[in-house]
């Protein structure tokens, strides 16, 4: 199963001693059912062929839930259940060490208690970190307890998803409001309660409450598409798909299908610069994608508004022209848009006939796609990724960032239904971007989202049909 940090929301470590005669798999069963998100069995006081039959039969629950399934501490036995993954403290075998075992595609859990063992983790190849203990608690009487300023501490330096741990019950679960804890972690908060399902529910309505209102907020600047298929009505619904709060201002009106595009409206700068003013002082975004910006007086309104607001995790995607052939930007619009909003940015996403507007440059090999990146690169320092989707053969695309050249191979999509790729590519990067993930990390998982997407083979319309935006929905 792949790792999500949303499953952190609610995560369960099970311990017998609270089961006072009643069977476990049906205490794990009501917790699920009640709101549990991830399973993690800890039993340290059986041998291996007791933990195993027990392991067996967590995981075909989980299984039936479809809920991450994680063993503590012992690898032999997560590995002969064939277990999501394994979660090991800082006293147990060496997260690199259990990562080569377990492989890449397992999940790897591992405890930290400050910066520095959660920077080690991050480097031997965790997931997600375990943090505290945060209460006093009776399951680890001898726990060191971590802080809420530790605690926001280590994930900062992190970026790594994280679940707070250790005598978290109903009573406390308040104090996390307001800080970027992706879940908690419980064991008699659930199963030493009478009513095991009403514990996990209460738990899960109170972790919604003050962890769920953390969900990250990502912004559109964009033109609209009267068809849904690309602009902001793309953008959007790659937010939905991944989890992220999303917001819009829009730069334009368009008349457009799959065929082409048969009117523009522009925002006037004033508006512009209203629905950002409203958006940047009462939610903030933490990531902003920047679409289709067709006239000068408009990027330069952009530019100043992501200035005077400090804005971050830009994400810009230079939309000259549509999927249908169509122009939709000025000529002075584009040279502004060099000249401001690219500078600003953290990442930009042109296909091949943006990058060669940029780099002026003609470009029809890979190796003058890296030839192109450079030449941006002397005015630009940020992620430069160029879309080779237009090649035949291929959807091999280029990442470039201070001197370094990173291909990502795919083969192409027998699907000529593309409409709005490069609107949705640079959205899901700004939502994997507003989750903590690095730039490489979100550029990749960005690329995995939308070729999955084109694979799901939606055709609508009467010419380049959309993408299924939605296609990762349960």
């Amino acid at each position: 199963m792949k790792f999500n940090r949303n499953d952190l929301g609610l995560y369960l470590v099970t311990d017998q001693r609270w089961l006072h005669g009643r069977s476990l798999a049906e205490d794990v069963r009501q917790a699920i059912l009640g709101g549990v998100t991830m399973v993690q069995l800890r039993e340290k006081e059986l041998n291996d062929d007791q933990f195993i039959e027990i392991a067996k039969e967590i995981k075909a629950l989980c299984q039936e839930y479809r809920v991450p399934f994680i063993i503590n501490d012992n690898i032999q036995v997560a590995l002969a259940v064939d277990a999501d993954g394994v979660h090991v403290g800082q006293s147990d075998m060496e997260a690199s060490k259990v990562r080569e075992l377990i492989g890449p595609d397992k999940i790897l859990g591992v405890s930290a208690h400050n910066i520095e063992e959660g920077l080690i983790a991050k480097a031997n190849g965790a997931d997600y970190l375990g943090i505290g203990a945060m209460f006093t608690t009776t399951s680890k009487e001898d726990a060191t307890l971590v802080s809420m300023e530790t605690m926001n501490a280590i994930m900062e330096a992190t970026q790594l998803p994280a679940v707070a741990i250790g005598g978290i019950s109903i009573d406390n679960l308040s104090k996390f409001k307001g800080t970027s804890i992706d879940g908690i972690a419980v064991i008699s908060a659930i199963l030493a309660q009478e009513n095991i399902y009403q514990a996990a529910y209460d738990l899960r309505l109170g972790v919604n409450t003050f962890l769920r209102s953390q969900i990250k907020k990502v912004l559109t600047i964009a033109g609209s598409d009267s068809s849904g298929g690309a602009g902001i009505q793309a953008d959007l619904k790659t937010m939905c798909a991944l989890h992220t709060y999303g917001m819009s201002a829009i730069t334009a009106l368009t008349a457009q299908n799959t065929t082409g595009v048969y009117g523009i409206m522009d925002t006037t700068p004033d508006f512009l610069k209203n629905q950002l003013d409203c958006i940047f002082t009462d939610i903030y975004p933490d990531a902003i994608k920047i679409g289709m910006v067709s006239q000068p007086s408009l990027v330069d309104c952009i530019a100043d508004q992501l200035i005077r607001y400090k804005a971050k995790n830009i994400v810009l995607d230079p939309v000259m022209v549509s999927t249908s052939g169509s122009q939709l930007m000025q000529n002075e619009a584009t040279a502004k848009l060099l000249e401001r909003l690219i500078p600003l940015a953290d990442i930009i996403t042109p296909n091949l006939s943006e990058a060669e507007v940029i780099s002026q440059m003609k470009i029809q090999t890979k190796d003058e796609m890296i030839l192109a990146a450079k030449k941006i690169s002397q005015h630009y320092s940020g992620y430069i990724l160029i879309k080779g989707g237009h090649f035949e053969g291929n959807a091999d695309d280029l990442v470039y960032y201070q001197g370094t050249c990173t291909w990502l191979s795919a083969p192409k999509l027998n699907n000529p239904n593309t409409h709005g790729t490069g609107c949705t590519l640079s959205s899901a990067i700004a939502c994997f971007l507003a989750k903590g993930e690095s730039p490489m990390e979100a550029i990749i998982h960005g690329k995995e989202y939308v070729y999955q997407a084109i694979a799901y083979g939606m055709n609508l319309g009467n010419g380049r049909g959309p993408l299924h935006h939605l296609w990762n929905s349960k």
